[in-house]
């Protein structure tokens, strides 16, 4: 059988002068002849209008040159006809478990279909706020459910996670049977509710379980103080408020004239391209901060410096570790590759990829990686990270006992080398 567009193609080529609803009309009656109920009917149609707008949109498409999308629509007429239970069949949820399975199929964590809860839930993670959570930005990793960053004062970091870590069981059921965006709101829960997570453990023999209460997460994406004569400016994600709350931030640490300065960068998952950017104009002159390039060489961006920086010659120290990923990375690669920044601590996430969020009809949205990105000096940053200029490591002890070699590293340069 063929789908409704094929058929309507068919016979708006058969017959050039016929009105187009002759052929819906036909469309109508042969779905009725094949017992199709209204509800799998106007899921058909609605499908029909994609492929209308999208996959047909080109008449040299070749994206069904060797599909027969019969099979699709052979396997949903059988289980609309067959399944033993009529009425437990949602439409709405086998389009849904049909377009996860779409995406799924591309094998690239980064690329996601979100239903218009998790679509939601997204965009507020983007700006630090959401109503029962544990704070930490997670990813699949050789198909394993991996912490890339827990959030600074969140729950997840008061508990102890820490990047890297691989979630192995999510309240004792497996995180290998969901989908990230399954496995995340798994993990999400109301405020004050705990959630248990089996932990796999880099360097360690044997799984081990951390309880997280859950809590409103609200994070400001800047924070910043003095210390003995150096201002430390934390950049905890970069959302559309990042670049007025450093711009603030800067502001007041520049009116307490520092003799130099920390930009802490770990545990930052990332964010907005834009922020990163705005960011890292602030402290390089001239010259670009990222190349974006995309699967046609033609799409490809070189993105610039803003020209308002304010920052040029202060000392300057960022601080990195597994935690740093995608936005953060690109300001380190930038800072590093100008020999703006001496960068201390672990080697960064590794996330060199750009995605794009095209919002789908009924809130719902697909999260696609359109290109990858490269520093400065040409480098693509993929599943190998930024390596430091001066590589710290700091322990699940010293997280314990409050302890920060990192930071120690920092002001350590600062002081013997300016």
């Amino acid at each position: 059988m063929n789908t409704p567009f094929q058929s309507f193609k068919r016979q708006h080529k058969e017959s050039p002068s016929a009105p187009k609803y002759v052929g819906l009309l036909i469309l109508v009656f042969f779905v009725f002849i094949l017992g199709w109920n209204v509800g799998a009917s106007h899921m058909r149609i609605q499908l029909e209008k994609v492929q209308k707008t999208n996959i047909y949109s080109a008449t040299d498409s070749l994206l069904l040159k060797n599909i027969d999308m019969d099979l699709f629509w052979d396997a949903w007429q059988i289980l609309n006809d067959k399944y033993a239970d009529p009425d437990s069949i949602n439409y709405n949820k086998m389009l849904d478990g049909a377009i996860h399975g779409l995406v799924t199929s591309f094998g690239d964590p980064y690329t996601a279909y979100m239903n218009p809860k998790e679509n939601q839930e997204f965009q507020n993670n983007l700006e630090g706020m959401l109503d029962g959570g544990i704070g930490a930005e997670l990813t699949l990793k050789n198909n394993q459910l991996t912490v890339v960053s827990p959030l600074k004062k969140s729950p997840a970091s008061r508990a102890g996670l820490q990047p890297e870590d691989v979630i192995i069981k999510i309240n004792g059921q497996p995180s290998g049977n969901f989908t990230l965006e399954q496995a995340v709101n798994k993990i999400r829960g109301p405020k004050g509710s705990p959630v248990t997570l089996t932990i796999l453990r880099k360097n360690t023999e044997k799984s081990f379980e951390i309880r997280i209460v859950r809590d409103a997460i609200n994070i400001d994406s800047v924070n910043w103080r003095m210390k003995d004569n150096i201002a430390i400016i934390e950049i905890n994600q970069f959302s559309n408020k990042t670049q007025e709350e450093f711009s603030q931030a800067i502001n007041k640490a520049l009116s307490k004239s520092p003799q130099g300065l920390i930009l802490d960068l770990r545990f930052n998952g990332g964010g907005y391209l834009d922020s990163a950017v705005a960011i890292a104009s602030e402290f390089i002159e001239k010259g670009k901060v990222v190349t974006i390039k995309k699967r046609d060489p033609a799409d490809d961006e070189v993105i610039y410096v803003n020209g308002k920086a304010r920052v040029t010659t202060l000392p300057m120290v960022v601080l990195i570790n597994k935690g740093s990923a995608s936005a953060s990375e690109i300001v380190a690669g930038a800072l590093q590759d100008y020999k703006r920044a001496y960068l201390i601590g672990e080697q960064s996430f590794g996330k060199g990829t750009v995605q794009e969020v095209d919002n789908l009809i009924g809130g719902s949205s697909l999260r696609v990686t359109i290109a990858k990105w490269y520093t400065p000096n040409d480098k693509n940053i993929t599943e190998v990270g930024i390596t430091p200029n001066l590589t710290v490591a700091r322990t699940t002890d010293d997280f314990q006992k409050g302890r920060d070699p990192q930071l120690d590293a920092a002001f350590k340069y600062l002081n013997e080398n300016h």
